[in-house]
């Protein structure tokens, strides 16, 4: 009795693996062609490579993405920004879509931001709108960064903002802000947009970030071109007045 029930569970083993190993495999199968949906509710999806380094993650505010340098947080926590976040080949995050906009206590703020980062630094160029109550400004920014990896401008000033107040901590911000090889750490060189003044305006700067060249036509619809000296005075206009 003992060896035929021995036989019979060989004879299991023997058919019901197979089978086994075929529903796997079916299964991989079907998980790996493309899936089509009609509708779908989801509070993030990440893209990834086949290795695992992110390419984007696109997101609600809560489950939103923290700032990523090669696979590895730095600088806030994830939760707030709604939106869409690229990542380069390294898993570096390069740019990103994000936006929001609220009222509260009968005031509302909003905000649309695509940006494109400078390779292991910020953004450099990018389209805003940026709305306090009715106080908007709308366009696009190109800007110049200098060759600094931002983890490790951002660990500098970790270590800066933990010294005591004094004369030390005051040098070492203001070597923080300094140029590096006399390239600013941020400057702004071309603004083409909307103003807060309402004026329509192009702003552009030296490699130092002064504009010294600016083309608008303010509020009251009257155009203009400015050039200013280094220290932000206008040194000619046209039309003179």
């Amino acid at each position: 009795m003992r060896s035929r029930t021995e036989a019979l569970l060989r004879l299991q083993a023997v058919v019901t693996t197979p089978l086994a190993l075929v529903f796997a495999v079916a299964a991989f199968a079907r998980s790996s062609q493309k899936q089509k949906f009609s509708e779908i509710d989801v509070e993030r999806i990440n893209i990834v490579e086949p290795d695992g380094k992110l390419r984007m993650v696109i997101a609600n505010r809560s489950r939103s993405i923290g700032p990523i340098f090669k696979g590895k947080p730095f600088g806030y926590p994830g939760g707030t920004r709604p939106g869409l976040i690229f990542f380069n080949d390294e898993g570096t995050e390069n740019g990103g879509l994000i936006f929001n906009g609220k009222t509260e206590d009968g005031k509302f703020r909003a905000l649309g931001h695509l940006s494109f980062d400078q390779y292991n630094q910020d953004q450099v160029l990018y389209m805003q709108y940026v709305d306090n109550n009715g106080k908007r400004r709308m366009g696009l920014t190109i800007a110049d960064r200098a060759d600094v990896p931002i983890v490790e401008y951002l660990d500098r000033r970790e270590a800066v903002n933990k010294m005591p107040d004094g004369p030390a901590k005051t040098a070492a911000l203001e070597e923080l802000r300094a140029p590096v090889d006399g390239v600013p750490r941020f400057a702004q060189r071309v603004y083409v947009g909307r103003d807060t003044s309402k004026a329509a305006v192009v702003n552009l700067g030296d490699r130092l970030g002064r504009t010294r060249l600016r083309l608008l036509v303010d509020s009251l619809n009257v155009p203009r071109i400015e050039f200013l000296d280094e220290n932000g005075q206008v040194v000619h206009r046209v039309p003179e007045r």
